[in-house]
Protein backbone atom coordinates (compact mmCIF):
# COMPACT_ATOMS: atom_id res chain seq x y z
CA UNK A 1 0.00 0.00 0.00
CA UNK A 2 1.18 3.26 -1.26
CA UNK A 3 2.54 6.12 1.82
CA UNK A 4 -0.04 8.41 1.24
CA UNK A 5 -3.24 5.62 1.30
CA UNK A 6 -1.54 4.13 3.84
CA UNK A 7 -1.46 7.40 6.33
CA UNK A 8 -5.02 8.23 5.24
CA UNK A 9 -6.72 4.61 6.21
CA UNK A 10 -4.29 4.74 9.74
CA UNK A 11 -5.91 7.92 10.51
CA UNK A 12 -9.12 7.27 9.67
CA UNK A 13 -9.12 3.79 12.17
CA UNK A 14 -7.26 5.74 14.84
CA UNK A 15 -9.11 8.97 14.85
CA UNK A 16 -12.56 8.23 12.78
CA UNK A 17 -15.93 7.59 14.62
CA UNK A 18 -17.49 4.26 14.29
CA UNK A 19 -20.02 5.91 11.62
CA UNK A 20 -17.27 7.43 9.56
CA UNK A 21 -15.48 4.26 9.65
CA UNK A 22 -18.97 2.51 8.24
CA UNK A 23 -19.57 4.83 5.32
CA UNK A 24 -16.03 3.63 3.96
CA UNK A 25 -15.72 0.22 5.04
CA UNK A 26 -16.75 -1.44 1.75
CA UNK A 27 -14.23 0.78 -0.23
CA UNK A 28 -11.07 -1.04 1.89
CA UNK A 29 -9.80 -3.89 2.00
CA UNK A 30 -9.24 -5.84 4.79
CA UNK A 31 -5.68 -6.68 3.75
CA UNK A 32 -5.15 -2.86 4.06
CA UNK A 33 -6.37 -2.91 7.47
CA UNK A 34 -4.16 -5.64 8.93
CA UNK A 35 -1.16 -4.02 7.29
CA UNK A 36 -2.03 -1.15 9.57
CA UNK A 37 -2.59 -3.51 12.32
CA UNK A 38 0.74 -5.01 11.52
CA UNK A 39 3.04 -1.58 11.54
CA UNK A 40 1.08 -0.26 15.22
CA UNK A 41 0.04 -3.49 17.00
CA UNK A 42 -0.48 -1.04 20.12
CA UNK A 43 -3.40 0.17 18.61
CA UNK A 44 -5.16 -2.98 17.61
CA UNK A 45 -7.69 -3.01 20.29
CA UNK A 46 -9.13 0.22 19.35
CA UNK A 47 -8.85 -0.50 16.14
CA UNK A 48 -11.00 -3.57 16.14
CA UNK A 49 -13.70 -2.02 18.46
CA UNK A 50 -14.50 0.35 15.30
CA UNK A 51 -15.34 -2.53 13.24
CA UNK A 52 -18.20 -4.79 12.38
CA UNK A 53 -18.06 -8.35 13.31
CA UNK A 54 -17.70 -9.49 9.34
CA UNK A 55 -14.67 -6.98 8.37
CA UNK A 56 -12.86 -8.51 11.63
CA UNK A 57 -13.66 -12.03 10.67
CA UNK A 58 -12.53 -10.95 7.16
CA UNK A 59 -9.02 -9.65 8.65
CA UNK A 60 -8.62 -12.50 10.57
CA UNK A 61 -8.51 -14.71 7.97
CA UNK A 62 -6.41 -12.60 5.47
CA UNK A 63 -3.39 -13.21 8.49
CA UNK A 64 -1.71 -15.99 7.50
CA UNK A 65 -0.06 -17.87 10.62
CA UNK A 66 -3.31 -19.46 12.82
CA UNK A 67 -1.71 -18.58 15.68
CA UNK A 68 -1.47 -14.65 14.52
CA UNK A 69 -5.22 -15.68 13.83
CA UNK A 70 -6.12 -16.83 17.42
CA UNK A 71 -4.33 -13.94 18.52
CA UNK A 72 -5.83 -11.41 17.04
CA UNK A 73 -9.72 -12.69 17.51
CA UNK A 74 -8.51 -12.41 21.16
CA UNK A 75 -7.87 -8.71 21.00
CA UNK A 76 -11.60 -8.52 19.87
CA UNK A 77 -14.27 -8.01 23.47
CA UNK A 78 -14.66 -11.56 24.30
CA UNK A 79 -18.62 -10.74 23.92
CA UNK A 80 -18.31 -9.97 20.49
CA UNK A 81 -16.01 -13.08 19.42
CA UNK A 82 -19.22 -15.45 18.84
CA UNK A 83 -20.22 -12.44 16.56
CA UNK A 84 -16.97 -12.50 14.92
CA UNK A 85 -16.70 -16.78 14.66
CA UNK A 86 -20.54 -16.26 13.01
CA UNK A 87 -18.65 -14.54 10.39
CA UNK A 88 -16.14 -16.62 9.21
CA UNK A 89 -15.84 -19.94 7.44
CA UNK A 90 -15.91 -22.90 9.25
CA UNK A 91 -12.79 -24.13 7.40
CA UNK A 92 -11.20 -21.01 8.56
CA UNK A 93 -12.02 -21.76 12.26
CA UNK A 94 -10.89 -25.20 11.94
CA UNK A 95 -7.49 -24.15 11.10
CA UNK A 96 -7.35 -22.45 14.42
CA UNK A 97 -8.30 -24.32 16.73
CA UNK A 98 -6.20 -27.04 15.01
CA UNK A 99 -3.32 -25.49 16.53
CA UNK A 100 -4.75 -24.66 19.94
CA UNK A 101 -4.06 -26.81 22.91
CA UNK A 102 -7.53 -28.96 24.25
CA UNK A 103 -8.35 -26.10 26.90
CA UNK A 104 -8.29 -23.09 24.21
CA UNK A 105 -9.72 -25.63 21.41
CA UNK A 106 -12.57 -26.46 23.67
CA UNK A 107 -12.92 -22.69 24.88
CA UNK A 108 -13.64 -21.66 21.26
CA UNK A 109 -15.54 -24.47 19.73
CA UNK A 110 -17.95 -23.58 22.71
CA UNK A 111 -19.15 -19.91 21.53
CA UNK A 112 -19.84 -21.60 17.75
CA UNK A 113 -23.74 -22.25 17.21
CA UNK A 114 -24.25 -26.44 17.19
CA UNK A 115 -24.39 -26.21 13.26
CA UNK A 116 -21.07 -24.77 12.86
CA UNK A 117 -19.54 -26.73 16.07
CA UNK A 118 -20.59 -30.19 14.25
CA UNK A 119 -18.41 -28.66 10.90
CA UNK A 120 -16.08 -27.64 12.56
CA UNK A 121 -15.45 -30.53 14.83
CA UNK A 122 -15.75 -32.61 11.81
CA UNK A 123 -13.31 -30.93 9.67
CA UNK A 124 -10.43 -31.33 12.18
CA UNK A 125 -10.90 -35.33 12.01
CA UNK A 126 -8.82 -34.23 8.72
CA UNK A 127 -5.34 -34.87 7.93
CA UNK A 128 -4.58 -30.94 8.04
CA UNK A 129 -2.34 -31.68 5.28
CA UNK A 130 -5.25 -33.50 2.83
CA UNK A 131 -7.72 -32.40 0.94
CA UNK A 132 -10.10 -33.47 3.81
CA UNK A 133 -8.24 -30.71 5.79
CA UNK A 134 -8.35 -27.95 2.90
CA UNK A 135 -11.90 -28.14 2.07
CA UNK A 136 -14.71 -26.08 3.09
CA UNK A 137 -17.73 -27.41 4.01
CA UNK A 138 -19.77 -24.28 2.79
CA UNK A 139 -21.05 -24.72 -0.82
CA UNK A 140 -24.41 -24.93 -2.58
CA UNK A 141 -25.68 -28.29 -3.33
CA UNK A 142 -28.96 -29.32 -5.15
CA UNK A 143 -31.12 -31.81 -5.08
CA UNK A 144 -30.89 -33.92 -8.70
CA UNK A 145 -34.66 -33.83 -9.08
CA UNK A 146 -34.93 -29.81 -8.78
CA UNK A 147 -35.84 -27.87 -12.28
CA UNK A 148 -34.26 -24.24 -13.21
CA UNK A 149 -37.12 -22.48 -10.89
CA UNK A 150 -36.79 -24.51 -7.90
CA UNK A 151 -32.72 -24.09 -8.06
CA UNK A 152 -33.60 -19.89 -8.28
CA UNK A 153 -36.06 -19.96 -5.81
CA UNK A 154 -33.70 -21.92 -3.71
CA UNK A 155 -30.28 -19.37 -4.31
CA UNK A 156 -32.66 -16.27 -3.65
CA UNK A 157 -33.67 -17.96 0.01
CA UNK A 158 -31.01 -20.23 1.21
CA UNK A 159 -27.73 -19.12 0.30
CA UNK A 160 -25.10 -17.44 2.58
CA UNK A 161 -23.77 -13.88 0.92
CA UNK A 162 -20.45 -15.66 2.07
CA UNK A 163 -21.08 -19.13 0.31
CA UNK A 164 -18.80 -19.57 -3.33
CA UNK A 165 -21.13 -19.57 -5.68
CA UNK A 166 -18.71 -20.43 -8.91
CA UNK A 167 -20.60 -23.89 -9.05
CA UNK A 168 -23.60 -25.64 -8.17
CA UNK A 169 -23.47 -29.39 -7.41
CA UNK A 170 -25.99 -31.73 -8.12
CA UNK A 171 -26.35 -34.78 -5.67
CA UNK A 172 -28.74 -37.40 -5.00
CA UNK A 173 -30.84 -37.96 -1.86
CA UNK A 174 -27.70 -39.86 -0.72
CA UNK A 175 -25.47 -36.54 -1.15
CA UNK A 176 -23.40 -38.96 -4.20
CA UNK A 177 -22.44 -36.64 -6.35
CA UNK A 178 -23.70 -36.23 -9.64
CA UNK A 179 -22.37 -33.21 -11.85
CA UNK A 180 -22.11 -29.45 -12.06
CA UNK A 181 -23.48 -26.82 -13.36
CA UNK A 182 -22.53 -23.26 -13.60
CA UNK A 183 -25.07 -20.39 -12.98
CA UNK A 184 -24.75 -19.13 -16.81
CA UNK A 185 -26.40 -22.53 -17.93
CA UNK A 186 -29.20 -21.94 -15.14
CA UNK A 187 -29.75 -17.79 -15.92
CA UNK A 188 -30.10 -19.55 -19.79
CA UNK A 189 -32.77 -21.98 -19.37
CA UNK A 190 -36.46 -22.12 -19.01
CA UNK A 191 -38.09 -22.28 -15.88
CA UNK A 192 -39.06 -26.42 -15.91
CA UNK A 193 -35.81 -27.30 -17.17
CA UNK A 194 -35.03 -30.36 -14.75
CA UNK A 195 -31.62 -30.00 -13.44
CA UNK A 196 -30.44 -32.68 -14.58
CA UNK A 197 -30.25 -32.12 -17.97
CA UNK A 198 -28.26 -28.81 -17.95
CA UNK A 199 -25.55 -30.80 -15.28
CA UNK A 200 -21.98 -31.79 -16.38
CA UNK A 201 -21.34 -34.94 -15.19
CA UNK A 202 -18.02 -35.37 -16.12
CA UNK A 203 -16.99 -33.59 -13.25
CA UNK A 204 -13.35 -33.82 -11.94
CA UNK A 205 -13.80 -34.65 -7.87
CA UNK A 206 -10.72 -35.13 -5.43
CA UNK A 207 -10.73 -37.37 -2.75
CA UNK A 208 -10.91 -36.55 0.79
CA UNK A 209 -7.28 -38.14 1.56
CA UNK A 210 -5.79 -36.97 -1.05
CA UNK A 211 -2.57 -35.09 -0.05
CA UNK A 212 -2.48 -31.79 -0.54
CA UNK A 213 0.97 -31.58 -2.75
CA UNK A 214 -1.60 -33.92 -5.34
CA UNK A 215 -4.69 -31.34 -4.99
CA UNK A 216 -2.28 -28.02 -6.18
CA UNK A 217 -1.16 -30.29 -8.84
CA UNK A 218 -4.53 -31.28 -9.76
CA UNK A 219 -5.67 -27.73 -9.96
CA UNK A 220 -2.57 -26.62 -12.06
CA UNK A 221 -3.65 -29.32 -14.21
CA UNK A 222 -7.25 -28.46 -14.95
CA UNK A 223 -7.11 -24.51 -14.21
CA UNK A 224 -10.52 -24.87 -11.81
CA UNK A 225 -10.95 -22.16 -9.21
CA UNK A 226 -12.92 -24.70 -7.37
CA UNK A 227 -13.19 -28.64 -6.93
CA UNK A 228 -15.82 -30.84 -4.89
CA UNK A 229 -14.01 -33.06 -2.32
CA UNK A 230 -15.73 -36.48 -2.00
CA UNK A 231 -15.53 -39.52 -0.03
CA UNK A 232 -14.77 -43.81 -1.28
CA UNK A 233 -18.44 -43.40 -2.36
CA UNK A 234 -18.32 -40.29 -4.08
CA UNK A 235 -20.89 -38.45 -1.27
CA UNK A 236 -19.97 -34.80 -1.60
CA UNK A 237 -18.22 -33.53 1.39
CA UNK A 238 -17.27 -29.94 0.64
CA UNK A 239 -15.11 -27.90 -1.76
CA UNK A 240 -11.43 -26.87 -2.11
CA UNK A 241 -10.93 -23.41 -3.17
CA UNK A 242 -8.25 -21.71 -5.23
CA UNK A 243 -6.89 -19.68 -2.47
CA UNK A 244 -6.69 -22.15 -0.10
CA UNK A 245 -4.30 -24.15 -2.93
CA UNK A 246 -2.23 -20.86 -3.15
CA UNK A 247 -1.42 -21.32 -0.18
CA UNK A 248 -0.76 -24.80 -0.40
CA UNK A 249 1.49 -23.94 -3.31
CA UNK A 250 3.18 -21.44 -1.29
CA UNK A 251 4.33 -23.93 2.22
CA UNK A 252 5.27 -26.62 -0.56
CA UNK A 253 7.73 -24.54 -2.04
CA UNK A 254 9.32 -23.42 0.92
CA UNK A 255 9.30 -26.76 2.87
CA UNK A 256 11.34 -27.60 -0.24
CA UNK A 257 13.63 -24.80 -0.20
CA UNK A 258 13.97 -25.43 3.79
CA UNK A 259 14.40 -28.93 3.43
CA UNK A 260 17.47 -28.73 0.77
CA UNK A 261 19.08 -26.45 3.01
CA UNK A 262 19.03 -29.31 6.08
CA UNK A 263 16.20 -26.77 7.71
CA UNK A 264 12.71 -27.57 9.08
CA UNK A 265 9.80 -26.60 7.28
CA UNK A 266 8.53 -25.05 10.00
CA UNK A 267 11.18 -22.48 10.20
CA UNK A 268 10.68 -18.99 9.62
CA UNK A 269 12.41 -15.80 9.77
CA UNK A 270 10.59 -14.85 12.69
CA UNK A 271 11.19 -18.25 14.65
CA UNK A 272 12.94 -18.63 17.91
CA UNK A 273 16.73 -18.94 18.69
CA UNK A 274 15.89 -21.87 20.34
CA UNK A 275 13.54 -23.52 17.38
CA UNK A 276 15.82 -22.38 14.83
CA UNK A 277 19.01 -24.31 16.09
CA UNK A 278 16.64 -27.67 16.82
CA UNK A 279 15.81 -27.30 13.26
CA UNK A 280 19.67 -27.01 11.86
CA UNK A 281 21.48 -28.88 13.98
CA UNK A 282 20.54 -32.75 13.18
CA UNK A 283 21.51 -31.66 9.82
CA UNK A 284 24.59 -29.84 10.30
CA UNK A 285 25.32 -32.81 12.67
CA UNK A 286 24.65 -35.13 9.29
CA UNK A 287 26.67 -32.95 7.21
CA UNK A 288 29.57 -33.24 9.92
CA UNK A 289 29.50 -36.74 9.17
CA UNK A 290 29.92 -36.59 5.31
CA UNK A 291 32.88 -34.15 6.06
CA UNK A 292 34.62 -36.86 7.80
CA UNK A 293 34.79 -38.99 4.98
CA UNK A 294 35.66 -36.69 2.53
CA UNK A 295 38.63 -36.51 5.18
CA UNK A 296 39.11 -39.66 4.93
CA UNK A 297 39.88 -39.43 1.37
CA UNK A 298 42.28 -36.38 1.92
CA UNK A 299 44.04 -38.42 4.72
CA UNK A 300 44.43 -41.27 1.80
CA UNK A 301 46.62 -39.11 0.17
CA UNK A 302 48.89 -37.61 2.61
CA UNK A 303 51.91 -38.47 0.98
CA UNK A 304 51.14 -37.07 -2.55
CA UNK A 305 49.96 -33.19 -1.06
CA UNK A 306 53.09 -33.53 1.24
CA UNK A 307 55.59 -33.31 -1.63
CA UNK A 308 53.43 -31.12 -4.14
CA UNK A 309 51.79 -28.31 -1.31
CA UNK A 310 50.14 -26.34 -3.56
CA UNK A 311 47.83 -29.32 -4.57
CA UNK A 312 45.41 -28.12 -1.36
CA UNK A 313 45.03 -24.62 -2.91
CA UNK A 314 43.06 -25.91 -6.11
CA UNK A 315 41.72 -29.35 -4.72
CA UNK A 316 38.98 -26.92 -2.84
CA UNK A 317 38.42 -25.50 -5.98
CA UNK A 318 37.87 -28.55 -7.32
CA UNK A 319 35.13 -29.80 -4.97
CA UNK A 320 33.60 -26.65 -4.53
CA UNK A 321 32.62 -26.39 -8.05
CA UNK A 322 31.70 -29.34 -8.80
CA UNK A 323 28.88 -29.13 -5.15
CA UNK A 324 27.71 -26.10 -6.63
CA UNK A 325 27.11 -27.98 -10.33
CA UNK A 326 25.78 -30.73 -7.82
CA UNK A 327 23.26 -28.29 -6.65
CA UNK A 328 22.26 -27.03 -9.68
CA UNK A 329 21.21 -30.44 -11.24
CA UNK A 330 19.30 -31.14 -7.94
CA UNK A 331 17.44 -28.07 -7.93
CA UNK A 332 15.95 -28.57 -11.21
CA UNK A 333 15.16 -32.64 -10.41
CA UNK A 334 13.39 -31.80 -6.91
CA UNK A 335 11.28 -29.12 -8.44
CA UNK A 336 10.48 -31.63 -11.41
CA UNK A 337 9.64 -34.22 -9.36
CA UNK A 338 7.17 -31.99 -6.94
CA UNK A 339 5.53 -31.37 -9.97
CA UNK A 340 5.27 -34.57 -11.72
CA UNK A 341 7.14 -33.58 -14.93
CA UNK A 342 9.15 -36.25 -14.57
CA UNK A 343 8.07 -39.93 -15.38
CA UNK A 344 9.41 -42.88 -16.82
CA UNK A 345 8.75 -42.25 -20.58
CA UNK A 346 10.91 -38.92 -20.32
CA UNK A 347 13.39 -40.03 -17.13
CA UNK A 348 16.51 -41.29 -19.22
CA UNK A 349 15.98 -38.16 -21.45
CA UNK A 350 16.17 -36.13 -19.10
CA UNK A 351 19.62 -38.33 -17.33
CA UNK A 352 21.19 -37.87 -20.38
CA UNK A 353 20.60 -34.01 -21.15
CA UNK A 354 22.27 -33.94 -17.34
CA UNK A 355 25.05 -36.07 -18.12
CA UNK A 356 25.74 -33.92 -21.35
CA UNK A 357 25.35 -30.54 -19.27
CA UNK A 358 27.98 -32.04 -16.90
CA UNK A 359 30.20 -32.52 -19.58
CA UNK A 360 29.82 -28.93 -21.53
CA UNK A 361 30.51 -27.56 -17.78
CA UNK A 362 33.22 -29.42 -16.90
CA UNK A 363 35.01 -28.65 -20.13
CA UNK A 364 34.46 -25.00 -20.18
CA UNK A 365 35.37 -24.33 -16.13
CA UNK A 366 38.03 -27.67 -16.39
CA UNK A 367 39.74 -25.35 -19.09
CA UNK A 368 39.25 -22.04 -17.21
CA UNK A 369 40.74 -23.91 -13.39
CA UNK A 370 43.78 -25.70 -15.90
CA UNK A 371 44.45 -21.92 -16.99
CA UNK A 372 44.92 -20.28 -13.48
CA UNK A 373 46.73 -24.03 -12.06
CA UNK A 374 48.92 -23.37 -14.63
CA UNK A 375 49.89 -20.34 -13.72
CA UNK A 376 49.81 -20.79 -9.88
CA UNK A 377 52.22 -23.61 -10.81
CA UNK A 378 54.53 -21.67 -12.18
CA UNK A 379 54.15 -22.44 -15.20
CA UNK A 380 53.99 -26.32 -15.13
CA UNK A 381 51.26 -27.46 -17.78
CA UNK A 382 50.69 -31.02 -16.09
CA UNK A 383 48.96 -29.37 -13.16
CA UNK A 384 46.67 -27.95 -15.92
CA UNK A 385 46.40 -31.23 -16.81
CA UNK A 386 45.16 -32.74 -13.60
CA UNK A 387 42.94 -29.76 -12.66
CA UNK A 388 41.29 -30.05 -16.15
CA UNK A 389 40.70 -33.82 -15.47
CA UNK A 390 39.55 -33.81 -12.36
CA UNK A 391 36.80 -31.10 -12.53
CA UNK A 392 35.82 -32.59 -15.49
CA UNK A 393 35.11 -35.95 -13.90
CA UNK A 394 33.69 -34.07 -10.70
CA UNK A 395 31.36 -32.33 -12.66
CA UNK A 396 30.06 -35.48 -14.52
CA UNK A 397 29.60 -37.08 -11.40
CA UNK A 398 27.84 -33.98 -9.74
CA UNK A 399 25.26 -34.00 -12.48
CA UNK A 400 24.78 -37.60 -12.48
CA UNK A 401 24.21 -37.49 -8.28
CA UNK A 402 21.87 -34.53 -8.62
CA UNK A 403 19.82 -36.75 -10.99
CA UNK A 404 20.36 -40.17 -9.71
CA UNK A 405 20.04 -39.03 -5.97
CA UNK A 406 16.05 -37.07 -5.86
CA UNK A 407 14.62 -39.98 -8.23
CA UNK A 408 15.81 -42.98 -6.02
CA UNK A 409 14.30 -41.30 -2.71
CA UNK A 410 11.29 -40.83 -4.42
CA UNK A 411 11.29 -44.38 -5.45
CA UNK A 412 11.60 -44.74 -1.65
CA UNK A 413 8.73 -42.73 -0.88
CA UNK A 414 11.54 -40.54 1.07
CA UNK A 415 10.83 -36.28 0.22
CA UNK A 416 13.75 -35.73 -2.25
CA UNK A 417 14.25 -32.16 -0.69
CA UNK A 418 14.50 -33.89 2.77
CA UNK A 419 18.49 -35.61 1.99
CA UNK A 420 18.98 -35.18 -1.03
CA UNK A 421 21.74 -32.33 -0.38
CA UNK A 422 24.00 -34.05 1.79
CA UNK A 423 23.90 -37.38 -0.27
CA UNK A 424 24.81 -34.92 -3.43
CA UNK A 425 27.48 -32.98 -1.80
CA UNK A 426 29.55 -36.16 -0.29
CA UNK A 427 29.51 -37.21 -3.63
CA UNK A 428 31.01 -34.16 -5.05
CA UNK A 429 33.35 -33.41 -1.79
CA UNK A 430 34.47 -37.50 -1.71
CA UNK A 431 34.77 -37.93 -5.46
CA UNK A 432 36.49 -33.99 -6.69
CA UNK A 433 38.90 -35.29 -3.97
CA UNK A 434 39.69 -38.73 -4.91
CA UNK A 435 40.02 -37.94 -9.33
CA UNK A 436 42.07 -34.89 -8.19
CA UNK A 437 44.45 -36.17 -5.44
CA UNK A 438 44.34 -39.94 -7.47
CA UNK A 439 45.51 -37.70 -11.00
CA UNK A 440 48.15 -35.68 -8.86
CA UNK A 441 49.87 -38.81 -7.52
CA UNK A 442 49.55 -40.63 -10.78
CA UNK A 443 51.37 -37.86 -12.25
CA UNK A 444 53.60 -36.63 -9.42
CA UNK A 445 56.76 -37.02 -10.83
CA UNK A 446 55.63 -34.44 -13.68
CA UNK A 447 54.18 -32.34 -11.38
CA UNK A 448 57.59 -32.05 -8.81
Amino acid sequence: MEKRKYNALRELLLRGSKDQIQEAIDSIHPADILEVIHEDPDNTKLILEKLPDDTIADIIEEEDDEDDQYDLLKQVLKDRQRGVLDEMSDDEIADIAGELDEKEKNELLAQLDIDDKQNVEQLLNYDPETAGGLMTTDFISIHAKNTVLDTLNYLHTAVDEDTPKYYLYVVDKQGVLKGVVDLRAIVASPFDTPILDITNENVITINYKEDQEVVANTFKKYSFIMMPVVDDEMRMLGVIEIDDIMDVIEDETTEDMNLMAGVSSEERVDSTVGESFKSRIPWLIVNLLTAVMAAAVVANFEGTISKVVSLSAIMSIVTGMGGNAGTQSLTVLVRGLSLKEIDKDNALRIFFKELLVGVLSGVVIGILVALGSVFYAGGNPWFGVVAFFAMLLNMICANIAGFIVPVILEKCHVDPALASGVFVTTVTDCMGFFFFLGLATLFLSHLM
